[in-house]
């Protein structure tokens, strides 16, 4: 059985003739010969040396019956009954090559069914069945089964178009948070025939490109207190922070989030013009308004704003433990390069903001959705603020 994403080779004849050839008239073996030629595995040569002794065509395969090839019968009432059985065979055998791209091969059972079904009103039916190779026991089966799979197709087509407005609403939403969204929603569905429906209908979410990291050098100002360990035992002891870029046209904005590691709840954002260490400053400081901040650890890259004196005097008048990720190493502050990546993948990317204030408001959007109502796998498939309120209740 062929496995998933597994690829065959194609070969013409010629290269199977002269691959014979070269085996039937040299001394090498099936197995080095097959690797001088590229062919996949050696068992594949064998069948084709097989074939030629036995003076059968490379391309016929094994199994494979003639589809104009039916039962027919041999004794009949008359020449009329005859008539009629070879008529409704030509006929059955027309319409089964039609519905086959391959020569008539490897026709669905289904599809037999149904052309039995259209063909009844004009041939008898142990006619067709004969012909179709088909026990009147199945036939008869599908036919009393057919309300349930039209029921079955219908709530499908309902689940389809749920699944269409879901990535409407939510482009970025991929086959894990769609399933999870329909099962909110009173679909009790698996994940399995999610990725199937999604398949079929060629959706996919928005994929975030990965990024390469390099350099080792840690800070001299501050040690790496977290070293890769995302996880916190409670909420405001373990913070990220970091700046991106937004582009408005040919303007460039900056943004600037602290982010709760204990439930990845964005704490404090701010936005500006400037990507200066007053933008720093004010998320820091809008920040220790929310939230109780003494011994907690703010976590950041050797941007020129976090390694300033005055931004590390401003972390010890607050009582707040600095930490540096090592120079050049994203990796390092992971979690908040990974919610900079879905901002602008699962918002702004797609609602292209044309003004400050369109900015502004994208952002206060969506940091609310993140923080309300996006459902995260590590958060046991709660949003972080949920998440946070089910653990402090």
């Amino acid at each position: 059985m062929a496995k998933k994403g597994q690829t065959f080779n194609s070969y013409s004849e010629e290269f199977k003739h002269n691959a014979v050839m070269r085996y039937v008239n040299g001394s090498k073996s099936y197995k080095v010969l097959s690797e001088e030629l590229g062919i996949r595995h050696c068992s594949q040569l064998k069948v084709w040396v097989k074939k030629w002794k036995d003076g059968v065509p490379f391309d016929e395969r094994k199994g494979v019956s003639n589809p104009l090839k039916g039962r027919p019968r041999t004794k009949f009432k008359s020449v009329e009954e005859e008539r009629d059985y070879l008529k409704a065979q030509v006929e059955f055998l027309k319409k089964q090559l039609s519905k086959s791209g391959k020569g008539g091969e490897n026709i669905p059972r289904r599809i037999k069914y149904e052309l039995v079904d259209e063909l009844r009103g004009t041939y008898p039916v142990s006619w067709l069945l004969e012909i179709a190779y088909i026990k009147p026991a199945s036939y008869y089966k599908w036919k009393k089964t057919n309300v349930k799979r039209e029921e079955k197709a219908k709530d499908e087509q309902d689940i389809r178009e749920h699944i269409l407005g879901i990535h409407f609403m939510h482009p970025e939403f991929g086959r894990p948070r769609i399933t999870d969204e329909l099962n909110e929603n009173g679909y009790l569905i698996n994940h399995k025939k999610v990725y199937r429906l999604m398949t079929e209908m060629d959706i996919q979410s928005v994929i975030r490109k990965k990024r390469k990291w390099h350099g080792r050098s840690p800070s001299i100002l501050f040690p790496n207190r977290l070293k890769r360990n995302f996880r916190a035992a409670g909420p405001n002891q373990k913070m990220v922070t970091d700046i991106t870029y937004v582009s408005v046209g040919e303007e460039f904005y900056y943004v600037s989030v602290i982010q709760d590691l204990f439930n990845n709840e964005i704490v404090s954002w701010e936005l500006s013009k400037r990507n200066d260490l007053e933008l720093v400053l004010d998320t820091v400081e809008k920040w220790t308004k929310k939230k109780d901040v003494a011994e907690a650890v703010l976590h950041s890259d050797q941007g020129f704003q976090y390694t300033s004196k005055l931004y590390s005097s401003r972390l010890e008048d607050y009582g707040i433990k600095g930490s540096h990720s090592r120079k050049g190493n994203c990796l390092d502050n992971a979690s908040v390069e990974s919610f900079f990546s879905h901002l602008k993948t699962e918002k702004l990317y797609i609602n292209k903001c044309k003004s400050e204030e369109e900015l502004e408001q994208a952002l206060e959007d969506y940091i609310y959705h993140y923080n309300y109502k996006r459902r995260q796998k590590k958060l046991k498939k709660r949003a972080p603020i949920e998440y946070r309120h089910a653990l402090t209740a």
